[in-house]
């Protein structure tokens, strides 16, 4: 089982323990956090779309640590002309891991099955 999660501005393909870094969040380390706008959920080859979300689903997480990225390199240069700027930048980074995907309501349906139902109901 996994699902397609929107985290902090950024989508991210998720399942149960797996470990994501993601934007700095808010949350302390070891806080559980639940993101419960999640665009696509697939259970065994059970396939639901939200429209733009999945209602009453969710994604549950444990916050592991708040770190920084990589250190990376911005060097501006315009030859000729003298000009040189050297910035760089770390990205405020959140490692979570996963510890749950749910979805209530009702059963998710298949995208084929959906698609062959309503060209039913249209006739």
């Amino acid at each position: 089982m996994y699902a397609i999660v929107e985290i902090a501005g950024q989508q991210f393909k998720v399942s149960k323990d797996l470990k994501v870094y993601v934007h700095r969040l808010a949350d302390k380390e070891g806080d559980a956090v639940s993101f419960a706008k999640v665009l696509l959920l697939d259970d065994n080859g059970t396939v639901t779309l939200g429209a733009p979300a999945v209602e009453g689903a969710s994604v549950e997480a444990k916050v592991l640590q708040h770190l920084q990225g990589d250190k990376v390199i911005v060097f501006k240069k315009k030859r000729r002309k003298g000009y040189k700027k050297k910035n760089g930048h770390r990205q405020a980074l959140t490692q979570i891991q996963i510890s749950g995907i749910t979805f209530g309501g009702a059963a998710p349906k298949k995208k084929a099955a959906a698609k062959k139902e309503e060209a039913t109901t249209e006739e």
